[in-house]
């Protein structure tokens, strides 16, 4: 049996409906797809607003972000770059899915307004078209830099639609928004 010591700060309550194997199962993937979640709901996006676009779908932050989205009411985009996996992203949520290949192009600093809002895992060029292609008053959670961590772009989609670029760092979250994102998972996270 093994201890840590850690600063109490950094410690927050299990909440009720959520045993410790839970917890650990969601674990930093599931907790930052939540706050991917609750950043672009801070700056107003709602299921209403129209599709959300999810980047690196496929993965653990983007097929827990896929599922998250889809339990809130929204309709999901799931991008991906392994084909072979269509079939499981419909499964945890999904309603459309497309290629990779489809947001890594070069684009004009606008393209047209296919999404309300963003869960970005993947950064880089792929992160430049989805912000292109983002409604106004759209909001983008940029949690990831597996392409890439450089980001060419335009200051178009911020002046021109109002676009909000929200980074989201989970290592850094306050002890009450880890709270609340907790709390929201222990909800929200739709059984397996």
């Amino acid at each position: 049996n093994e201890r840590a010591r850690l600063p109490a700060e950094a410690l927050v309550p299990l909440p009720p409906g959520l045993t410790p194997r839970e917890s650990m199962a969601i674990g930093t993937a599931g907790f930052t797809a939540m706050l991917s979640l609750m950043a672009p709901e801070r700056n107003g996006l709602r299921s209403s607003d129209g599709d959300v676009l999810v980047t690196g779908a496929a993965g653990g932050v983007g097929s827990l972000s896929v599922a998250l989205l889809s339990s809130g009411g929204y309709e999901v985009i799931a991008s991906t770059g392994r084909e072979q996996l269509r079939d499981y992203l419909r499964h945890v949520g999904a309603s459309k899915t497309i290629s990779r290949a489809e947001l890594q192009h070069e684009t004009p600093p606008l393209g047209p307004q296919r999404w309300a809002g963003a869960v970005d895992t993947l950064g880089g060029r792929t992160l430049a078209t989805v912000l292109a292609s983002t409604k106004s008053y759209g909001a983008v959670a940029a949690c990831g830099l597996a392409e890439s961590p450089q980001l060419c772009t335009t200051l178009f989609p911020f002046i021109l639609r109002n676009v909000a670029l929200l980074g989201i760092n989970s290592s850094n979250a306050s002890k009450s928004t880890r709270i609340r994102a907790w709390n929201r998972l222990a909800v929200e996270l739709p059984p397996d």
